[in-house]
């Protein structure tokens, strides 16, 4: 069964610029601005509460290679529905984003099949933006 959300997500990450941060999250990813104040800003993400809060230096972040790619430890995102995920990305790419990892298909044919992308914000966060081909699947670990 395919879980709809009903109520929002909150996460909140460290950013070191918040005008810049503002800038990304509604120019780049077309968030509104909720709440804010002297150190963080609220963004709606889509329905759901994201807040960049500010500080003095981001941590340091590993990787793990998935499908040999080095993706961020800490990151995140969007389950996009498919034709959401390509006009997002054809928009990105007119626009010379530099992705951290390039648009591509992980997982082919497997139950995990999913288009990708992972772009960073000025303050260095990896957001990933994906989308199943079978929305049905999100959660499948095999058949």
């Amino acid at each position: 069964a395919m879980y709809r959300v009903s109520t929002p997500f909150h996460l909140a990450f460290p950013v070191t610029d918040l005008e810049a941060a503002r800038q990304f999250y509604t120019g780049v990813l077309g968030c509104e601005v909720g709440r804010e104040a002297e150190r963080w800003i609220d963004f709606n993400f889509r329905g759901h509460q994201i807040s960049a809060h500010l500080c003095e230096r981001m941590p340091e972040m590993p990787t793990n290679s998935v499908e040999a790619k080095a993706v961020p430890v800490s990151h995140f995102g969007l389950v996009l529905d498919w034709q959401d995920w390509h006009t997002l990305v054809d928009r990105l790419c007119s626009d010379a984003m530099e992705f951290l990892i390039e648009p591509h298909v992980r997982f082919a044919g497997q139950a995990g099949e999913q288009a990708t992308v992972f772009l960073r914000d000025p303050a260095g966060n990896a957001i990933e933006l994906k989308s199943f081909r079978d929305p049905g699947r999100l959660f499948a670990s095999g058949d």
